[in-house]
Formats: structure tokens, C-alpha cells, sequence
């Protein structure tokens, strides 16, 4: 790294709130010894005192960026790897040529389970045919699914959503585990979202009708998939449930650029948690997201440091235009220069273009230039949009995040991250000229 990292920086990385309290409460030197930074490798590592007799032996890896520790917490990054940041990040670390034995050690077998991950060709099946059964019955199954979703669709509007908002969850809960069953969990998760349209307030009745509108084209697209173009089945494929190796991904064309990172959001769909990392290539303009995800209970992987550029390789999702997975790193990490994006009516252009690839698209990264929130004509949370002088307004998604985008611009034209969803712009940071703030 070319430079170290903010102390807000190495708080984002924390798991949770109590990790973040914790590692500050480690951030002063008293508990460290052996303490060190290099640069090549990018990496940190001491020795941190605790309770017992034997002091946890820390290390960092700058450019992943990933940890490892001797203490039995079973968190990502650990309350000694954030304190271990910290401290260097307020300047308490020396900089010195080589790694501590036991930090070198680490470092190294890291490379090398990453090198011989990049040379390893993808797998074949073991049993071909048996491979193909499966394909066949997990296919045959999910049109099975498909089909009764088909029906269950046509007996909501042949009888009418009227009450639909009392119904609560359960004739919701029935159709989607018949749908898990079938094999097709991303149209389980379709249903289950029903009911909160259903009670979502004054106006639920089109809301809901135009979720079971949108449904209803992806179960005929599925229908028709051999005709579609080969994007678009990729596309009804991934929502329907259809997974995609992480092999087949690193498999396709790479993009190559140096990547801004601009923001990161974290959410749960079912009983799995995930971190969208938001990313601007420098040289192409392109918007990507990159995805990881955990199950319940398990750490989130940081794929790449918000506040940092990297030169890399992407690979994008075959079923999902926006998403990517990093494949070659060519250098580490750098800190993050100024950050571009484009006018709103450009930007809309590109969510309209997401919408013809993806007719089911709930939200497309952007960066736009020159946008300044303002209130609309009832005023309050409710009622914000973001104008850009001569090019229109879009509104603003409600939350607590308006108030900092508020702060952030003083009513001047600032360059928003974010994502494009169907109710307009959710905020995510900003760029003021002077640096990025996390919203």
C-alpha cells in the first residue's frame, strides 16, 4: 500500500459493532510487541497480549485484504486484527524490509494455494453421464415447479388480490417450499417477498399486481428459454435459482482496468448474508458489483477495501450483467484517486439498458456527476430528490442516509455512488472533490 489506511476504513472491515469497540480498546501499543509492516508483500503483524500466557500472533494481508490469528475467535477480521490496523493506522507500526518468521510463513502459503488455484484447469465431472442425470432431473424438476407457479399465478388474478394485505405469510410459505423443493429457490424468494407488498400500505394492490406481472414473464420466459437470446436465458436461468460455478465465471472473457472501490452494502436474502462491493473501472467507466456471501453466522468475506483502487482483472456473471467476480490481482492496492461518473440523463440511459438485459432488475450501480439533494414539494424525508442543473431530478430513496448525502454536499452538486433502483436513487457515498465519504 502506498499509503495506510483511515481509522474509518479499518472500522468498516469489522464484523459487527462489538468488534469495532473491541478493536479500538487494542488500537494503543501497550499490548503489542514484534510489531512490523512491509511493503512487499503488503502485510502487518505483531504479537498481542491477552489473558493468557502466550500472546496471539496477528497478521494482515494488505492487498487481499484477509487475516489470520492465533485467538480463538471465530470473527473475520478478529478484534486483534482491527486493533492491529488501527495501530498502524495512527502510525504506531514500523516499517521494516522483511516479514516476522511466522507472518512470512502465512504469506507464503497463501500465494501459493493462489497460484495453484490460478493454474488449475476447471474440473471435468468425474461420471459425465451421471453429471448429465442430474442436469436432467434438476431441468425437469424445476419446469415441474415452474408450471405450478404458473397456475398459482393465474388463480391470483382469476380470484383477485382483494385481502391479500391480511393474509400474512403462510399460503406465501406454502408456494415457495414447493418451488425450493422443485429446485427453483430463486423464484422461493420471489414469492416470499410478496407479502411485505402486500403490506406496504395505501396503493399495495398495484404494487402487488405488478409483482405477480413480473413473475408471470419470467416463468414464461423459462418457458421459451431454447428461443431466447443466450444473455437473456442466462438471465431467467440465475433467477429462476440456476447457480453458476465460481470457476465458470473466472472462465469467461476477463476485464481488465483499474478499479475503483467506491462503496459497500450489506443485506440478507433468506438465511443468507451478503456484501455488494460497488467498483468503477477508471479507463472504461464501467459500474460493477462485486458479491460475497456467507451463511448465518458465518464471517463476510471483504473481496476489496472501500477508499482503494486495484488493478485487476473482472469477470462478469453470464447471469447477471452488473455482478463480477475478481480474478488476477496485478498489483496491490492503491489509494483512491479522484472518482468520475456521468451526467443523470446518461446514467438513466444505462438503467434502461440494465432493464433490457435484465428485466428483473432491482437495483444497477452508478456514479453520477453534479447532483445536489433537494426537498420536494411536501418537504421531509419523504419528499427528496437529487436535481442536476439542465438534466432533470430524480428522487431519492428514503433513509437515514439522506441526511449525511445533506451534510456531505451543503446544497452544492456533489458526485453520488449509489444504486439505481425502481423508486430512483439509493445513496451509498459521495465525492465532494476533496475525498470519498461513506453515507
Amino acid at each position: 500500500m502506498d499509503q495506510r489506511w483511515s481509522a474509518e476504513q479499518v472500522v468498516a472491515l469489522a464484523p459487527d459493532a462489538s468488534s469495532a469497540k473491541a478493536g479500538h480498546k487494542l488500537s494503543s501499543p501497550g499490548p503489542w510487541s514484534s510489531t512490523g509492516a512491509s511493503a512487499r508483500p503488503a502485510a502487518l503483524w505483531g504479537l498481542c497480549q491477552g489473558s493468557g500466557r502466550t500472546p496471539y500472533a496477528t497478521v494482515v494481508d494488505l492487498a487481499a485484504p484477509a487475516y489470520t490469528c492465533s485467538c480463538p475467535s471465530r470473527k473475520f477480521p478478529c478484534k486483534h486484527a482491527l486493533g492491529l490496523l488501527l495501530l498502524w493506522s495512527a502510525g504506531h507500526v514500523p516499517d521494516v524490509a522483511e516479514p516476522a518468521e511466522h507472518a512470512a510463513a502465512w504469506l507464503a502459503a497463501r500465494a501459493d494455494r493462489a497460484e495453484r488455484a490460478t493454474a488449475a484447469p476447471a474440473r471435468a465431472p468425474s461420471d459425465p453421464r451421471a453429471a448429465a442425470r442430474r442436469a436432467a432431473t434438476r431441468a425437469r424438476r424445476s419446469a415441474e415447479g415452474v408450471a405450478d407457479l404458473e397456475r398459482w399465478l393465474h388463480d391470483q388474478v382469476e380470484h383477485g388480490v382483494a385481502g391479500a394485505d391480511r393474509a400474512g405469510y403462510g399460503p406465501y410459505e406454502q408456494v415457495a417450499a414447493r418451488l425450493v423443493d422443485a429446485q427453483a429457490p430463486g423464484l422461493a424468494e420471489a414469492v416470499r417477498r410478496l407479502p411485505a407488498v402486500a403490506a406496504s400500505g395505501e396503493g399495495w394492490p398495484a404494487r402487488l399486481l405488478d409483482e405477480l406481472a413480473l413473475l408471470h414473464l419470467l416463468v414464461r420466459a423459462h418457458g421459451r428459454l431454447d428461443a431466447l437470446d443466450p444473455a437473456l436465458a442466462a438471465v431467467v436461468r440465475r433467477r429462476v435459482g440456476e447457480a453458476t460455478r465460481t470457476q465458470d465465471v473466472l472462465a469467461a472473457p476477463a476485464e481488465r482496468d483499474r478499479w475503483q472501490v467506491l462503496a459497500t452494502r450489506d443485506g440478507a436474502d433468506g438465511r443468507v448474508r451478503f456484501r455488494r462491493v460497488h467498483v468503477r473501472g477508471e479507463r472504461s467507466g464501467q459500474d460493477r458489483v462485486v458479491v460475497a456471501f456467507a451463511a448465518s453466522g458465518q464471517p463476510l468475506e471483504v473481496p476489496l477495501l472501500v477508499g482503494t483502487r486495484v488493478d485487476a482483472d473482472l469477470h462478469v456473471h453470464p447471469g447477471d450483467p452488473t455482478r463480477a467476480v475478481v480474478g488476477a490481482r496485478h498489483g496491490e492496492p492503491e489509494t483512491l484517486g479522484p472518482v468520475t461518473g456521468v451526467p443523470l440523463d446518461e446514467a438513466e440511459r444505462a438503467w434502461s439498458q440494465a432493464l433490457t438485459a435484465d428485466p428483473w432488475c432491482t437495483a444497477a450501480p452508478v456514479v453520477v456527476d453534479g447532483l445536489a439533494p433537494v426537498p420536494g414539494p411536501g418537504g421531509g424525508e419523504d419528499g427528496w430528490s437529487v436535481v442536476a442543473d439542465g438534466a432533470g431530478a430524480l428522487p431519492l430513496v428514503p433513509s437515514s442516509r439522506l441526511w449525511r448525502l445533506l451534510a456531505v454536499s451543503g446544497g452544492r452538486p456533489v458526485t453520488v455512488v449509489g444504486d439505481r433502483v425502481p423508486a430512483g436513487l439509493d445513496p451509498l457515498a459521495a465525492w465532494d472533490g476533496t475525498g470519498l465519504v461513506a453515507l
